[in-house]
């Protein structure tokens, strides 16, 4: 059960041409948003940030969806997990790949370009933060800089989403789960789940 309720979109029009974009990506609106719509300059400013880091740039937008759900993995937070799994999926990443996610290092599914994104997502989501300077030297072959700020912003956007959804116990939509369960059926909606 969460912590705070989300509130009806019915009562948010102001946002309703941003939430008809997650709609049409997703197929859903994610309470997650809902609840942050308590303070809509936040619920505001966390859309705006969310569509330049993962809908904008050149780094392709699959790898940036596994890098958010590796954040998501190193961190614990299963709302986050669940969401990136179904965007992995809904930008073409095969379940087997979501599945493997985990040990990117060692599975061929993985280029050595997402390796090196993955890689540095895993170490830098964790406390203490683990980067160094060889997981940049992995970087450079493959990316640009401004390409590597957007890998990292990545990471940064679901440091504050994994905190959030975590702390405010979100309830898991549907969607998201059957995508989850169905790519890493190990995967449980734990403290996300509705009867929780």
């Amino acid at each position: 059960m969460p912590h705070v309720d989300p509130l009806d979109r019915a009562d948010l029009p102001q946002f309703e041409e941003k939430f008809a974009r997650y709609d049409e990506i997703r197929g859903f609106l994610p309470n997650s948003i809902l609840t942050m719509a308590r303070r809509p300059n936040i619920a505001k400013a966390f859309m705006d940030l969310n569509q330049a880091i993962l809908y904008e740039g050149t780094v392709p937008e699959d790898l940036k969806m596994m890098v958010a759900l590796m954040t998501s993995m190193a961190t614990g937070c299963r709302y986050c997990q669940g969401h990136m799994a179904n965007l992995s999926h809904v930008y073409d990443v095969p379940d087997k790949k979501i599945a493997a996610v985990w040990e990117c290092e060692t599975s061929p599914l993985f280029t050595e370009a997402e390796k090196a994104a993955l890689v540095l997502a895993r170490e830098a989501a964790g406390v203490p933060n683990d980067v160094t300077e060889a997981h940049f030297a992995a970087l450079k072959p493959h990316f640009n800089d401004a390409e590597i700020v957007e890998i990292v912003a990545s990471i940064a956007l679901f440091g504050y989403l994994n905190r959030w959804n975590d702390t405010m116990a979100t309830t898991m939509e549907a969607h998201p789960a059957a995508v989850a369960k169905k790519a890493m059926p190990a995967w449980d909606e734990g403290k996300h789940g509705a009867s929780e």
